[in-house]
């Protein structure tokens, strides 16, 4: 039988997991339906109760009564339904106290996890990294140890909007964004730096390393080393095929001199996004010299649903 359908609803893909009562994923499933990119319907409520048949009324089909638990931008202003922010610090049983019911149909409804927010001088925000943060804590015992003990954990989620989050005592207590994904889209696709690359069949290291070595050479300079994206080509220190990795590494270097600032060496890294890019961001790190251990984990949004799920009393 299915314990919980966990949906991994975010801003361009519906991720759906199907888990059994000991908390193993025994299905999953992604559409392409995040909340820019809902099928085709009269209207938008529509739209969302057809990307969620799409994600789930079969699994639904078979066991009626199994619950059922979001997380990501389907709780933003332009999801379904707005959910709340909780103050940092917060715990996942904060969380979970704060589910916000969705009615489907008459028969049918779902609980989106709030996010989590931090006022001050500049505010931040993030809506389904905090479940794949207490997710990562719940399915790792290294972090569990560290977490035991009262020592402070680095999270990084990278993507288009990177997340770098501070836990302490299994409460986030401090969260940093950076914009460098979305940044280097718009660069390569919509600037003057960006007419000329080509991209290359397979990633140039090198080119990453030397825009690595740039950043970290001048911090706090993205905007006054950002040109040389497109002088070392015409100086030809660059390739056309070149040019995508060495500004990717001086947008990494910049965010990394940034996130990595008064970091002590024996706090280590927990990455938590797509193998590629955190392979990347693992790279990234070696360049930088930097002496804190860096690990990946696996599986963080379904295993912080279920963790969320557990406190909110939907499974047992």
């Amino acid at each position: 039988m299915t314990a919980l359908i966990a949906l991994d609803w975010g801003t361009s893909a519906l991720r759906a997991y199907r888990l059994a009562a000991n908390g193993t994923v025994t299905a999953r499933r992604e559409l392409p339906h995040g909340i820019m990119k809902l099928p085709d319907a009269p209207n938008r409520l529509m739209s969302f109760r057809l990307a969620f048949d799409l994600a789930c009324a079969d699994w639904l089909a078979a066991d009626p009564a199994c619950p059922v638990i979001a997380s990501g931008m389907i709780g933003s202003a332009q999801g379904w339904q707005p959910a709340p922010y909780l103050p940092a610090p917060c715990d996942a049983r904060q969380l979970a106290e704060q589910l916000t019911r969705v009615d489907v149909d008459d028969q049918r409804c779902f609980y989106i996890i709030p996010g989590v927010q931090q006022t001050n001088l500049l505010p931040e925000v993030m809506r389904g990294e905090e479940t794949q943060v207490f997710g990562a804590i719940t399915g790792d015992e290294r972090l569990r140890d560290v977490q035991a003990s009262g020592r402070k954990s680095l999270i990084a989620l990278p993507g288009t909007h990177s997340k770098w989050v501070s836990v302490t005592q299994g409460k986030i207590d401090r969260l940093r964004t950076f914009m460098s994904g979305e940044l280097y889209d718009v660069l390569r696709h919509h600037s003057i730096l960006g007419l000329t690359m080509q991209p290359p069949e397979t990633p140039d290291w090198q080119a990453f390393a030397e825009g690595i070595r740039v950043a970290r050479q001048q911090p706090g300079n993205l905007l006054g080393s950002l040109f040389s994206v497109r002088t070392r080509l015409l100086c030809q220190q660059l390739s056309p095929q070149q040019q995508p990795d060495y500004l990717s590494g001086l947008l990494l270097g910049n965010e990394l001199a940034i996130a990595l600032d008064g970091i002590s060496a024996d706090t280590d890294i927990t990455l938590i996004g797509s193998q590629p890019l955190c392979q990347r961001y693992q790279r990234a790190m070696a360049i930088f010299e930097c002496r804190n251990p860096v690990y990946i984990a696996p599986g963080a949004a379904e295993q912080g649903m279920w963790q969320v799920a557990r406190y909110a009393s939907l499974v047992a």
